[in-house]
């Protein structure tokens, strides 16, 4: 019997599909209908706005459950029976969005328990299609500004930043919450927004436009009234952080659409961690006559480094027919080579790149993906722009940790066999501290705890250097559950369907091609990877056979 491991919208968790009194869903088996929820669905997932900022009160949320049910009936009502594969992985992924939406709204709650979600500058972009955690409506995107500004960009900033007094004061109602390492951790965040804001009055030409100037100097004000405010309020939170093991396997099905619990995320990551370390020590073995890696020791060094790594890679895909190489690949690689950072400042991602950046390079592939979004995009709607709730996760952190050990098994490091140590590093270090996040959700440990692991099951005391980049991870994860185990769990769930994948092909007289594979999967969208399974061989993960 086929059991469906989505647990139905109905559960208590994920609502209910009555209808109100007064509203009658009739049924459709239309595929335009779904597009038409789905542009109502995401019109109404953007909150109103309260005093020029989103609406994130107790009230506001409240207010709108009505509506949101409407919705979930309508999206309910739609019978997909008889359509092809790729217009029910866009049904599925309308429903997970929905559910996204109710498990925030009931368990997760970010706006009234994480101090982080107010955060509203950003200075770069992401390397996935939406930020990394959850994030408000209405941020301040300053890589996307050109200084001096435009007349029209002058306005379009003004607009964007007079949101941020408004909303930290709305923030200073909103949270209520009681989870100690969340609220801690947050407020590094609302400070470094501080100095971010102080920071852009040396941008070129903000210092010749007042209202600007005033703006920024408001905005300054607000985020170090919230930061005070934050810390008072600090030595009252004594409570968990994470979500527990029961709701963290419910969004990771629900939400995600990773067909894996709490416990089985648990043991794939230890089976992981160990994998890597034991590869480790025979890579090391097997290479102990080689001369070691020495790390880049200068700018001239690194760029020349960095130079013929990039050539490597893009030939490397190119000749051996790994993946069709786009037009629009190496200048979105080039954008991101990096440069050289002194030994002492050196975080674990720089360090592994001193010696070889190509591993660092190859996970990369994200800069791809986001280049696709612009210069190819989706031919789905529903697709075509970033998943809501990080729902991407799978696909886009998973398939970039799977390709660094994918491209290393097909041959990019046959020229320097000690580069293969360098991936077995850095999945060590995915899984430990994936691992670490689990243990932080189940409250088990607490974030420091976590971070212990991280460190401490690094190869070669590579997570010790540099602790920014521990904190940021290890919060980030514990803001956004599934996302710190998803880079190795969605690289085993892309193994899956390349398993099945080849399976089907051979069986079928064919011969698997990578490519093929890779492209296939470009293709169908940066959706979760069990769904491109689905679609791309019939075999659908999120359905087990008793």
């Amino acid at each position: 019997m086929r059991i469906l491991l989505i647990l139905l919208i109905s559960s208590l968790l994920f609502g209910c599909n009555s209808q109100t009194e007064n509203e009658v869903v009739g049924a459709s088996n239309k595929y335009e209908d779904l597009l038409a929820l789905f542009k109502d669905w995401r019109s109404f997932e953007t909150p109103p706005l309260l005093d020029g900022a989103p609406d994130y009160t107790a009230p506001g949320f409240k207010d709108r459950r009505s509506e949101f049910k409407i919705l979930q009936s309508r999206l309910q009502a739609i019978d997909t029976s008889g359509w092809d594969i790729d217009k029910q992985v866009d049904w599925r992924l309308v429903q997970a969005e929905m559910n996204g939406y109710h498990f925030n709204d009931s368990i997760l709650k970010p706006w009234a328990r994480d101090p982080a979600f107010y955060k509203s500058l950003w200075m770069a972009q992401s390397d996935v299609p939406a930020h990394e955690g959850p994030t408000h409506h209405a941020t301040t995107e300053l890589w996307t500004y050109s200084f001096p500004l435009s007349p029209g960009e002058k306005n379009r900033l003004l607009n964007d930043l007079r949101v941020i007094p408004s909303l930290n004061r709305q923030a200073q109602t909103n949270l209520t919450g009681n989870a100690r390492d969340l609220w801690i951790a947050g407020i590094r965040d609302i400070e470094t927004q501080s100095r971010n804001l102080e920071g852009m009055l040396n941008l070129p030409g903000i210092n010749e436009s007042p209202d600007i100037v005033a703006a920024v100097n408001e905005a300054i004000s607000s985020t170090n009234a919230l930061a005070e405010w934050l810390k008072q309020e600090a030595k009252t939170k004594d409570g968990p952080s994470g979500i527990g093991k029961e709701n963290y396997s419910l969004y990771l099905r629900n939400v995600h659409l990773v067909p894996l619990n709490w416990d089985d995320e648990v043991l794939l990551l230890k089976r992981e961690l160990a994998r890597a370390w034991a590869s480790l020590k025979l890579e090391e073995h097997r290479n102990r006559d080689l001369p070691p890696l020495v790390p880049a020791d200068s700018p001239e060094a690194y760029d020349e480094l960095a130079e013929e790594s990039a050539v490597s890679l893009m030939q490397f895909l190119e000749e051996q027919d790994i993946v069709t190489v786009k037009d629009y690949f190496e200048p979105a690689l080039r954008e991101h080579l990096g440069s050289f950072v002194p030994e002492s400042t050196r975080n674990f991602f720089w360090i592994t790149a001193h010696h070889d950046p190509r591993p660092l390079y190859s996970h990369f592939y994200h800069w791809f993906e986001l280049a696709r979004m612009v210069h190819e995009p989706n031919k789905s709607e529903i697709r075509r722009g970033p998943l809501l709730y990080n729902i991407f996760d799978s696909r886009n952190e998973g398939t970039a940790t799977a390709v660094e050990e994918m491209f290393m098994q097909a041959g990019l490091y046959d020229d320097n066999p000690r580069v293969r140590e360098i991936v077995y590093i850095m999945i060590a270090q995915r899984a430990a501290r994936g691992l670490g996040s689990l243990y932080a959700h189940a409250n088990i440990m607490t974030m420091e705890e976590a971070g212990g692991i991280h460190s401490e099951y690094t190869p070669r005391g590579w997570m010790k250097t540099e602790k920014e980049l521990l904190l940021f991870e290890q919060h980030l994860y514990l803001r956004q559950p599934g996302y710190g185990t998803s880079y190795i769990t969605g690289k085993y769930l892309l193994e899956n369907a390349m398993a099945d994948y080849a399976r089907i092909t051979e069986n079928n007289g064919r011969v698997f091609r990578i490519r093929e594979f890779l492209d296939s999967m470009n293709a169908i969208g940066n959706i979760p990877v069990s769904l491109g399974h689905w679609q791309l061989t019939g075999v659908d993960p999120l359905v087990e056979i008793e």
